[in-house]
């Protein structure tokens, strides 16, 4: 079995900032790709951020400049630095990975449960 496990979210005044992290444990060979997604109320999940395991980075263009991901291969964790935040950016923010659990099996599809990520005015 694989588990994410999202920490970090919370309650924060516009312009402040959050650490989210996302640990991923279980039966994991390799991981390619981490990398957050968020759902605000009536709206489609949308990619935040993401990560490869060499470090490339990708990033939703309503969040560059202020908000980096980062990532601890050792630990198999994934991190969004969340910097001047605003309204819009409150949502529930979801952990992913793409990852082998074996050298042979295939590329899973892994997510977290979500973390709530409120910016009030």
């Amino acid at each position: 079995q694989v588990q994410l496990v999202e920490s970090g979210g919370g309650l924060v005044q516009a312009g402040g900032s959050l650490r989210l992290s996302c640990a991923a444990s279980g039966s994991i060979f390799s991981i390619n790709v981490m990398g957050w997604y968020r759902q605000a109320p009536g709206k489609q999940r949308e990619l935040v951020a993401a990560i490869t395991s060499g470090s490339g980075t990708n990033y939703a263009d309503s969040v560059k400049g202020r908000f980096t991901i980062s990532r601890d291969n050792a630990k198999n964790t994934v991190y969004l630095q969340m910097n001047s935040l605003k309204l819009e950016d409150t949502a529930v923010y979801y952990c992913n990975a793409l990852l082998r659990k074996t050298m042979t099996s295939p590329v899973g599809d892994y997510w977290g449960q979500g973390t709530q990520v409120t910016v009030s005015s």
